[in-house]
């Protein structure tokens, strides 16, 4: 696809638009102005041969005036009105002509005169019955008295006059379409900038994420539409990348948490069959070589739970049950692993009874998982606190040790598949990784959150909400 086809399509929309306004102006508008030209003047022309025609014209026909003062009027406003005045008789015989000298003796007749001409319109144009060489605009007034007509008032003007004045409007016309194409043309420059370069920008970056290239650099330094589309594509394609990377690692911790125990495995089994492992410590070894396989077993079945939460969501069973025999219960089943280490489990429980509505069991898995995780990372003869608190018709949960913490930079992370930070791995050889991950699943399913506050060296605090049950 030839990515300056838009482009192109707006630059040919202007073309356009400057070709049919010219013709717009030099046709339409020339014409509409040419008429309304042509109509006003003849309508000006008319009131005056009207005025000619009821004092001048009539005191003639009625001696009152004589030939020569009329003719001297006549003169005066040809003069004035730049225009040729006559008046003639109902035949066609001339009376009087503005501009031309008087002459009784010969006698100027308009053949074929008919003052029907104009029809219903107040002028006309043309030759006027040929007594012109060029084309005129000829208005006609009755002379009328004694209840008849008399003769008529003519009044010519130069078809050439008109066309200049209309030029002049037209040149006004012409003016303001280039201003016009100007102001359009400007509005395409800033198109260009706003619209179409930050475009092409985006269009490129897409092309380079679809390519693979997720690193690609996308800079629209707007604070419009375009730049927060930039940055939305811009943010997608990090979030891509980053979860390829977490793929790559996934695959990667999948690997290494899988080949480990094997190798232990089958490093065990192999001695023993070589004979390096003598027959009395068979026994010792088959038990690490059961406990790794129970390490495989625990993985697989993490790795099968997450995969079917996110292939068939989550089934929840909703009951309400009392959240404080849950944690009292989860408590009871770490009371050996705690007094290997020396660790105390304190519990800050609201009520005797409290009451939420969610699946029992696989709350009870999110309350293993967290202490288990607060139990590994605790250093020993140190305690966990476990507390639980009412607040807006939810009841949260937080189980908080005082272990070796979470980076500050890694905290976003712990939620993540196979997460295992710098400071736990040395710590929890046995680890999945996929613990919390389960965790949030689980939280995320009932529609509730679950947040960590953590500080290195100084331990971690994970708080859950519920809803609650009203009384």
């Amino acid at each position: 696809m030839n990515r300056r086809t838009l482009y192109l399509k707006f630059i040919l929309a202007y073309i356009i638009f400057g070709v049919f306004g010219t013709i717009i102006v030099s046709s339409f508008v020339s014409k509409t102005v040419y008429d309304n030209v042509l109509s006003r003047k003849a309508e000006s022309y008319y009131r005056e041969a009207t005025i000619i025609a009821n004092t001048y014209a009539a005191d003639l026909y009625q001696t009152t005036r004589t030939l020569e003062e009329v003719k001297q009027q006549i003169d005066d406003l040809d003069a004035f009105l730049s225009a040729e005045i006559w008046i003639i008789n109902p035949s066609g015989r001339m009376i009087l002509s503005s501009g031309t000298p008087l002459n009784l003796d010969e006698a100027v007749v308009v053949e074929g005169f008919d003052p029907m001409i104009t029809g219903n319109d107040l002028y006309t144009t043309g030759t006027f019955f040929g007594t012109f060489d060029r084309e005129m605009l000829s208005v006609i007034a009755p002379i009328t008295g004694d209840y008849r007509v008399k003769g008529y008032v003519v009044i010519h003007v130069t078809i050439n006059d008109i066309e200049a004045e209309v030029d002049s409007f037209m040149r006004v016309a012409y003016l303001l379409l280039v201003i016009l194409l100007l102001l359009s043309l400007i509005i395409l420059v800033f198109f260009t900038e706003v619209v179409y370069i930050p475009l092409r920008k985006i269009t490129e970056a897409t092309e380079q994420y679809a390519s693979g290239n997720l690193h690609y650099e996308l800079n629209v330094e707007t604070r419009d539409e375009m730049g927060y589309l930039a940055a939305t594509l811009s943010y997608m394609a990090s979030e891509i990348a980053r979860s390829e990377d977490n793929q790559k690692k996934f695959i990667a911790n999948v690997s290494h948490d899988f080949r480990s125990p094997l190798t232990s495995i089958r490093g065990y089994l192999e001695a023993m069959l070589d004979g390096t492992i003598p027959p009395e410590m068979t026994e010792k070894y088959l038990g690490i070589v059961l406990s790794e396989t129970e390490r495989l077993t625990k993985l697989t079945n993490s790795l099968l739970s997450l995969n079917n939460l996110n292939m068939k969501g989550m089934v929840l069973e909703l009951t309400e049950f009392d959240i404080n025999s849950v944690i009292r219960n989860t408590v009871a089943t770490f009371e050996g692993t705690c007094e290997k280490k020396g660790i105390s489990i304190d519990l800050v429980l609201t009520g005797d009874v409290l009451l939420v509505n969610a699946d029992e069991t696989k709350i009870g898995q999110v309350l293993y998982n967290l202490l288990d995780n607060a139990i590994k990372f605790s250093h020993h003869n140190s305690s966990i606190r476990i507390e639980t608190t009412e607040k807006h018709s939810k009841v949260f949960v937080s189980v908080k040790d005082f272990g070796i913490g979470i980076p500050k930079d890694e905290v976003k992370l712990v939620f993540d598949r196979f997460y295992k930070s710098d400071l736990s791995r040395g710590k929890d050889k046995k680890g999945t990784g996929l613990g919390l991950a389960i965790t949030k699943e689980i939280i995320n399913a009932h529609n509730e959150h679950i947040n960590v506050i953590s500080t290195e060296g100084v331990g971690s605090e994970f708080i859950f909400s519920l809803a609650k049950v009203d009384d």
